[in-house]
């Protein structure tokens, strides 16, 4: 499922050698788009889906946001994101307490009213050099914001800053309605565009909640 099905993707899995990715997997997903409004965020919706199932089969997964591939353009859609895989014989080994996860606290993240399953649980989404780009303000309908501290962005160039925190964002949307539905928790959500501007906060989704 995609947050905008027409916007095209594709998805390549390819030997990790023939990439840049040396982090001891075995192949690498190369994930692919057409540019249009929201495919950044799109692209981290499906991904994610992919990786939460590939991790549910005992197949490890590394987001590789700096990764580039030999492959050329596929079918007029540009290479936006890898990641590695390899399967785990000894599942123990990799599954570790995702508590222990180094996360931003609920409040950090969580303005409002908290909703038990989905506040506490969003925060451990995936992100790029995990900056957790993001803040949820409840009123009553949910608003999800890519959220950039001012004069803190980590290790990440800057001008790369806005690409991958909207491919986060896209990963926490998953998290996001995964959570819900897990909770029995209808909704109806609007995405909004986000052009990647270095402001404070950018509108992403909205979610009315029906309950």
């Amino acid at each position: 499922m995609s947050l905008n099905p027409e916007i095209k993707t594709a998805v390549c899995i390819v030997p990790e050698a023939q990439t840049n990715c040396r982090r001891g997997g075995e192949y690498c997903i190369l994930l692919y788009s057409e540019k249009k409004d929201g495919y950044l965020q799109n692209i981290g919706y499906l991904g994610e889906q992919l990786d939460l199932y590939l991790v549910s089969r005992n197949i490890g997964t590394l987001w590789f946001g700096i990764g580039k591939a030999k492959e050329k353009p596929f079918e007029n859609m540009e290479f936006i994101i890898m990641f590695s895989i390899r399967k785990i014989s000894d599942a123990s080994r990799y599954r570790r307490d995702m508590f222990k996860s180094k996360r931003k606290s609920i409040e950090e993240i969580w303005e409002g009213e908290q909703i038990p399953g989905v506040s506490d649980i969003v925060r451990f989404a995936p992100s790029a050099c995990n900056s957790q780009p993001w803040l949820v303000k409840n009123d009553g309908e949910l608003w999800v914001y890519r959220y950039r501290k001012p004069g803190k962005r980590g290790i990440m160039p800057a001008d790369m800053v806005p690409f991958y925190n909207r491919i986060d964002i896209g990963i926490f949307i998953c998290f996001m309605d995964i959570c819900l539905a897990h909770n029995g928790i209808g909704y109806e959500r609007t995405l909004y565009s986000d052009a990647g501007d270095d402001k404070e906060f950018s509108l992403n989704a909205k979610y009315r909640l029906n309950q």
